[in-house]
């Protein structure tokens, strides 16, 4: 049997989403100069990093506490409970700067550039001409003439340089020496106000604050990779100053019992934010991940990608969508997922028959005492209630070797203290899903 061949039908992608090629490897792997360190690298290793992914080429810190003392878990309740900084250099910023920097924007990103104000960001998608999903960045717009995409694990720079190779904007594009952290949890709102005045800490949801610490130049935005309250700081010439920043935040925090930690997956998961390169990739329309807010029915200017999706959204008002699997949460038993998955773990749409779909995110949540994970299933049965079978690895399983029931239940898993867009467009009674 070949280990290559997926078992899922994939026929709508060029590519398959291989079940079976990731996960654990017996030989060692190669870390070489093309992956490089990020300039808090060495502040996170002092800090206890004892493990790390690599993410945009960059190694990425992926845990702190020892699995001997409790590992994740510790790292959630911090989360949840107090404040934590996070090493998120890997969120590469790629510069878009010039007279024409709005117009090359607009053409790039799927929503209005025009209505983001100077000092404000955005969650944002890219698309390509098929309408599939290349980056979900954050936008953030430093001045009427400056953008920055804080990029999701894939290659934009060389993207925006090739689009305006044709197109002729008058911008400069490059990546630039920015390196973020992130400062998350319900203590970040004090925090934040120590180290930068109580107006910094008041910016609201995608709202941006230029400030100084100890000299240094940063942008603070109210962001972050989790349902929590939170912010981002991103330092201005990082490669220099790295150290001045993390060793700041580390003081002010210690009367906010801060943990340094990795990015909390676990947490991202509860709040149905997604994963580049997991959830949702470059073959991914933004309706079968729940993104179709994200496609504007009145955007008049063209962008890439248009023709492709407003004729996908027409398919899916007809009743057939052009594609297979739609993401959805599932919740189900099992020992509890303490670690992140390595695979992506198979479904079958009864507990005997032949895999349909496959997890893409799953964790334990404390807060609900079950394992969750977002999937892929069949487009055609995504109702809540639905049951499916989810093929657990043996330290998950109940029975090794025997697949657990699952339910697809309502994304978000639980209410965020910091809802996202999706979740604040449900509350309106909108459809999210576009």
């Amino acid at each position: 049997m070949s280990f290559n061949i997926p078992s899922v039908d994939q026929s709508d992608r060029v590519v398959p989403v291989n079940l079976r090629q990731s996960g654990p490897t017996p030989v060692e792997m190669l870390i070489d100069t093309r992956v490089r360190k990020s300039p808090y690298w060495e502040l996170s290793v002092q800090a206890g990093c004892w493990r790390a992914s690599i993410y945009n080429r960059m190694y990425h810190p992926r845990g702190y506490v020892p699995r001997e003392e409790g590992g994740m878990s510790i790292e959630y309740d911090s989360l949840v409970n107090d404040v934590t900084l996070w090493n998120v250099a890997v969120e590469r910023q790629i510069q878009v700067k010039g007279p024409e920097a709005e117009a090359f924007v607009n053409f790039v990103i799927t929503r209005d550039a025009t209505k983001i104000p100077v000092m404000r960001a955005r969650y944002v998608i890219l698309t390509n001409q098929k309408g599939g999903i290349l980056n979900d960045p954050v936008l953030l717009r430093i001045a009427q003439d400056e953008f920055w995409f804080s990029i999701s694990d894939s290659d934009l720079m060389q993207w925006l340089q090739g689009v305006n190779v044709g197109k002729g904007f008058d911008v400069e594009i490059n990546e630039i020496d920015v390196a973020p952290v992130q400062i998350q949890g319900p203590k970040s709102y004090g925090l934040i106000s120590d180290l930068f005045g109580q107006e910094a800490a008041d910016i609201p949801s995608y709202g941006l604050y230029a400030a100084q610490l100890h000299g240094r130049d940063v942008i603070i935005s109210q962001t972050g990779f989790t349902g929590e309250k939170g912010y981002e700081i991103y330092l201005y010439d990082a490669t220099k100053y790295a150290e001045d920043l993390w060793n700041a935040v580390l003081r002010a925090g210690e009367a906010h019992n801060l943990r340094v930690v990795a990015p909390a997956h676990h947490r991202r998961i509860a709040a149905g934010i997604l994963s580049w390169g997991q959830d949702l990739d470059h073959e991914t329309l933004p309706f079968q991940v729940n993104l179709g807010y994200q496609v504007p029915r009145k955007k008049e200017a063209d962008y890439i990608g248009k023709t492709a999706l407003e004729a996908a959204r027409e398919q899916i008002a007809a009743g057939n969508p052009p594609y297979r699997t739609q993401l959805v949460g599932l919740k189900f038993a099992g020992n509890p997922i303490d670690d992140y998955a390595p695979d992506f773990w198979l479904i079958s749409d009864a507990a005997d028959t032949d895999p349909v779909g496959y997890v893409t995110s799953p964790w334990y949540s404390p807060e609900l005492e079950t394992n969750v994970a977002l999937a892929h299933v069949p487009v055609e049965r995504t109702a809540l209630g639905e049951e499916y079978w989810v093929h657990l690895p043996e330290q998950y399983a109940e029975v090794a070797g025997e697949p657990i029931r699952a339910e697809i239940v309502e994304v978000p898993f639980r209410p965020s203290v910091h809802p996202n867009t999706r979740e604040r467009l449900k509350e309106q009674g909108l459809d999210a899903a576009g």
